[in-house]
């Protein structure tokens, strides 16, 4: 089973609740591998992954990292350099804020915007400030845009999707955030080869996730679950809907509709 994290595994204070890690052990004990795709850095997966007890590779940055238990990256997919100026010459033209994601590290020219302490306490350390983003622009993981204009960051997906078509991918992982990853880091090709790994047939595997950027896993996996509060769109790509996160709905997922199935 492969799930995402922020409004998916976490409650919305992004803790994990005593009864998602109780139906995840269960999960285990039944003999089922669980892991995590998550559009977050590995840096900001690991207390997870302890907590949880993930012996499986895990994917950062919707599956352009691809990480070992400990930390160490396996596999990565940097975004190419002409999508990263297409990018960032765009969101420079409007009123949002744009954080850079590069060598483990949360790139950002100061500490203001909508959602900065919303970030700061769901990676659980601070951004390292630059004045300019070039020297990173060749091993970039991820781009953000962020804004408490959600219409806007709706826009500019559909803008800037044609710009950087065969060259990188722009989905918002939340409504507030614009992610802009690596062609090959998307969810459905993370779920692909995680089972390709664990040498198990896609149809035998799950996913559960609340955004945009879970459809492709939705698509891929042998059993797709949204969560309640998730937008109309994401739930019809889904076989079931389950609670909201702030009502524990993995727990029902895992119990309800993952266990009988396992």
């Amino acid at each position: 089973m492969l799930s995402d994290m922020d409004g998916t595994l976490l409650l919305p204070d992004h803790s994990l609740s005593p009864g998602v890690i109780a139906a995840v052990a269960q999960l285990q004990q039944a003999g089922v591998h669980f892991s995590l795709a998550s559009a977050r850095p590995p840096r900001a997966m690991r207390k997870q992954v302890e907590q949880l007890g993930i012996d499986v590779p895990t994917m950062a940055f919707n599956g352009g990292n691809l990480c070992a238990v400990d930390g160490t990256v396996l596999q990565r997919h940097c975004v190419e350099p002409a999508a990263v100026h297409t990018a960032l010459q765009l969101f420079a033209e409007h009123p949002v804020t744009i954080w850079v994601f590069a060598d483990d590290h949360w790139l950002a020219r100061d500490r203001s915007g909508a959602y900065f302490d919303t970030e700061l306490h769901a990676l659980g350390y601070g951004p390292t400030l630059v004045d300019d983003f070039a020297p990173y622009l060749e091993r970039i993981d991820k781009i953000v845009a962020t804004t408490d204009d959600f219409a806007l960051l709706i826009e500019l997906e559909k803008q800037l999707l044609p710009l950087i078509e065969g060259q990188a991918l722009a989905s918002r992982s939340q409504q507030y955030y614009l992610d802009v990853t690596a062609l090959a880091a998307n969810k459905g090709d993370a779920l692909a080869n995680l089972a390709e790994y664990l040498h198990i047939p896609l149809a035998q595997t799950a996913a559960i996730g609340d955004g945009a950027n879970d459809v492709p896993m939705f698509k891929r996996a042998g059993f797709a679950v949204a969560m309640g509060q998730a937008h109309p769109d994401v739930q019809r790509q889904a076989d079931a809907v389950t609670d909201s996160n702030a009502d524990d709905g993995v727990v029902r997922a895992i119990q309800e509709f993952i266990l009988p199935r396992a």
